[in-house]
Order: C-alpha cells, then structure tokens, then sequence
C-alpha cells in the first residue's frame, strides 16, 4: 500500500492474515465498494518452503515467519515447556502447518449448539465447510467443488503408509476412504490443502485471488498495538510498522483474527480482560472480561517410533545424497514423490472404549522418524504412528506478561490434567501397538525404538507420556462462543459487552474438535462473513 499517512480509514479492519483472516479479507472486499484492510505482523509469504509441503519441517523453527512460542513449565509433563510454533506470516498458521484437512465429527458441532450455539450445529456449518472446499473427487453431500480451498489426495503412491491402513483392518478398525463424509471413524488416507503438489493456505487460497482489488488494502510487517475505544465502542487498531505507530480507523466493525494466542492477547492490551491482570499491567479497564484467555485447550501427541526392515522410509531418502537429489528433482519436475508428504499420510480415528458414541484418539501416520519435529531425521530406517487425544478435559490460559505487544503472553496448557486424559493415552498406545503388531507392517516392522519394549505398564507408559508428549498445534477456545458470565463472544461472534469488534478464529471455538483445526477455522470465517455482511445491511 502507498498510503505513508498515519491515520488510514476503512469500512472493515481485520487483523491478523492467518487462516481466517485470509478469508475475512476476500470476502468483505468481493463487492468491489467496502473498503478493507488487513493487517499482518509477519512479512509476505515468498520463503520457498513455505510452498513445498514438506517444507513445515523446515519452518519448524524459521523464526521469520513464525512466534515460536513456549508453554510455562508443564506441571504433568515434569515440568517441560512444550514449543508452541504459530505462523507469523502471510496465511498465517496455513502457511507453516502439516496440511492435513479434518473437519472434525459431526457431532463437535451438535455438541457447540445443544450449548446454546444457536446456528452452528452441523447441519448448519456443513454449507460453509462445502462452499470453501474444491475437492478434487468432486462433489456430493459432504463435500463441494469451485470454493477457493483446494482439498487433494496424496500424489504419491507410499506402500508403508498403505501398509498402516491395512493393518488396522486386521485388528477391527475398517477402512474408511474419507474422514470427513457421513462418519470419521476408521483407518485410511489423509486429504491436504494443496494443489498440484504445492501448498494451499489460506494466503494462497483467498488472498491472492483477492489482492489485485483496489477496495483491498494489505499491510505486513504489522504488529497490532491495542484497539482504541470510544466509551464501549471499537473505533480503531493501532500498529506498529518500520518503528513508527499508526492508527488504522474502522467505520464499520474491527475483525480480530490473530489465533487463539495473539487474538486474546490483543483484547487483554487494549483493555478488554479480567480486571486484576490489566490493572497489574496498568492497562486502562475498558471492559472487566474474565473469560478472555480462559479455556485455552490444545492437542497433546505421543509418538512411538519404529525401526523399518526395508529401506522405503524417507529417512533411506535423506540420508542417501543420490535418493536426496532424486527425490528434490521429482518434485520440481512433477510435484510428486516424498516432499509431498504431510504431517501424516495415513491415519486412523477410533474409540479407547467401545462405550464411547464417537471415537477419541486420532493416529497420525508417517513414513519417517525424527527425535523432535523440526530436526533431523534418524540416520536409520523408520517410521512414525503418534496417538493424540481428541477431546482433552484439560484447560489452560492465557495471560499478558507485560503491557509491551511484543513481549510473547504466558502461556499455560495443563496437558494431562485430568484422569479421563491420562488414561486415553494409555489405552490409545495399546491399541496403536497392536496395529503395529498385525501383519501387514509384519515386512516392515523391524522393533519399537521409542519407548521401546520394556515399557509395559500404564505407570511406565503414562511416565512415557509426560517425558515426550508434544503439542499437534491446536489451539483453540481462549475468546470461546457462549451465553454463560465467562464466554467472550455472541453466537455472531461480537465481543459480548462491546461494540463494533468481533473475534474471528480458532479462539471462538467452545471447545476443541475432534480433528486438525484448519479446515474448521475456515468454516468460521466463511460463516463469520455472511453474518457481517447481513449486519451491515
């Protein structure tokens, strides 16, 4: 943008270009006449790993495009601080995650309305997931074609992963070719937000399309300050750009879609939070919100890692130099072969306890094994199964440290706080080991490398958990949705209290969903952009 004034003013000002924000932006702005601005603290999204979709491993810890964030010591996990990385660019967390599109079950969604959510039942978010979608098997009742998100099948044909899914077929899981049609249970591939072999976030997906609009404003490298408020109405964002702070006036509404860290944070500066934290940071009261930055929930991961008989894992590719260029030259040929690969090729969902209506553990499968996501892979042959929890009991918050925007919030997770999670781990790696065990993955399965065979017991296998336990990067419910004192917005997703602003992202969620978190938050924005534009008629 060529505006250097210091004063802007728009009909919308949405902060933060990540999943939803990337959304809002298109949207808002398809009319041609409402005026739109969208802010982004990160730069613009031309890292070339951010289009490659292996390229996550690489971004792990690039910190130009991400927060990097930590946890406070985790009291269950023997006090570690778990690494929280969350996109600090153009598409924000889209642009830096493992591409995996899960919707969730439906019955996440029945679960938000019999809560009192009117209008986000499943049968009332299931035209919003379509509309999205550009599905590459076509349409039908579940899913829709010609929306902006691209959704595609692996390009590349891996007979470990295919491997996976046969063998839980043999211990009871069926097979079930698409996680997110009429149920999620069972065991098969996982689909991505990518086309032709590159990434698709929602940078790539709504905003580019969109850029070329003389009503759409972009700025990057724009680190949101505080909201200015006129009594209880939001009037204004300030940011900070090269140094100097700017104030971007909205004449409509004030979009805050920075994610389930940074869009609390954002509301606890500008004075909108519980009272006693703000007035220990002498931050003017402009609302006493206690629930803002409660309820913070997130997936937990455990990963058993096995040693491989055959050398088909992408370990043998990368630490072979000739396999490495092969398999580099594929991709910039074909967009195929083993950079295609996803923060899991195969997968599974079922039930710890066949008295559970939906299943609770999520398998992600891949065909490759490192000591931590982001560092590099083991010099022998192995692959990778995590178990993780769908529906954690356990909450947490988040909280400013400090008055200063770019001090990172203080961050507390509470993982393996409750019985019900600790003892969904235990039974989930179980049943992890035994389709480990059956013989499919016979050929493949040379013996477990982590934890290892000793580890037998629930007490060894729970300390397993609280040693290793990593987070999937799911964040969610610090600005849930609700009707009770604690909730921070409305069923239209306005900050309850005030005026002109709402909280557009995965922090609206009233709880976690039993999936990755993409594919909902762009549900959220769909959604969110007809009823803001309902309300401006």
């Amino acid at each position: 943008m060529n505006n250097n004034s210091d004063s802007l003013e728009f009909d919308y000002v949405v902060v933060g270009a990540g999943s939803a924000g990337c959304v809002l932006a298109n949207r808002l702005s398809a009319d041609g006449k409402s005026s739109v601005l969208l802010l982004e603290a990160g730069p613009k999204d031309t890292n070339i790993w951010i289009h490659v979709p292996l390229g996550y491993g690489k971004l792990f810890k690039e910190k130009t495009v991400n927060w990097m964030y930590q946890t406070e010591p985790e009291p269950e996990l023997h006090g570690r601080q778990v690494f929280q990385p969350r996109g600090k660019v153009l598409g924000g967390s889209s642009s830096i995650n493992g591409l995996l599109y899960v919707r969730g079950q439906h019955e996440d969604y029945d679960r938000w309305r019999q809560r009192g959510n009117a209008g986000w039942g499943y049968d009332d978010v299931l035209p919003y997931f379509k509309r999205a979608e550009d599905q590459q098997r076509g349409a039908n009742n579940y899913h829709g074609t010609g929306g902006p998100l691209p959704v595609s099948d692996w390009r590349h044909h891996d007979a470990l992963s295919e491997a996976f899914v046969k063998a839980a077929a043999e211990v009871g899981i069926p097979t079930n070719p698409d996680f997110n049609g009429a149920k999620q249970e069972g065991a098969g591939f996982f689909q991505t937000t990518t086309r032709r072999g590159r990434r698709a976030s929602s940078a790539f997906s709504y905003l580019r399309p969109a850029m070329k609009r003389g009503n759409l404003h972009v700025e990057t490298s724009a680190l949101a300050q505080r909201i200015v408020f006129e009594g209880r109405r939001a009037r204004a964002v300030e940011f900070k750009q090269e140094g100097r702070v700017r104030t971007a006036r909205a004449r409509r509404e004030i979009l805050v879609s920075s994610g389930a860290y940074n869009s609390p944070q954002l509301l606890q500066l500008s004075g909108v939070g519980p009272a006693e934290l703000l007035k220990k940071h002498g931050i003017e009261i402009v609302l006493d919100q206690p629930g803002v930055g409660n309820d913070l929930q997130d997936h937990l991961q455990v990963r058993l890692i096995t040693r491989c008989l055959q050398r088909v894992t992408l370990n043998d590719v990368v630490n072979h130099p000739l396999r490495r260029i092969w398999a580099g030259a594929h991709y910039a040929a074909l967009r195929r072969g083993p950079l295609t690969i996803a923060a899991g090729t195969s997968g599974a969902f079922f039930k710890t306890d066949p008295r559970l209506a939906t299943p609770d553990i999520q398998i992600h499968f891949i065909p490759f094994s490192t000591d931590k996501m982001g560092e590099n892979l083991h010099t022998f042959s192995g692959f990778t199964a995590s178990v993780c929890q769908l529906r954690p009991e356990s909450r947490g918050s988040l909280r400013i440290r400090s008055a200063d925007p770019s001090v990172p919030p203080e961050i507390r997770i509470n993982y393996l706080s409750t019985e019900t999670d600790r003892r969904a781990f235990i039974d989930g790696l179980r049943i992890l080991r035994k389709i480990l065990a059956a013989p499919a993955l016979k050929a493949y399965c040379a013996g477990e490398v982590e934890p290892g065979p000793k580890t037998v017991s629930d007490e060894d296998l729970l300390d397993f958990c609280r040693r290793t336990g990593s987070t999937v990067y799911h964040p969610t419910s610090t600005c849930r949705m609700g009707n009770d004192a604690l909730a921070v917005v409305d069923q239209r997703l306005k900050v309850r209290g005030i005026e002109g602003l709402r909280v557009v992202d995965a922090s609206i969620m009233p709880d976690l969903m039993s999936g990755n978190t993409n594919a909902p938050t762009i549900m959220i924005a769909e959604k969110a952009s007809d009823m803001i534009l309902e309300d401006a008629r």
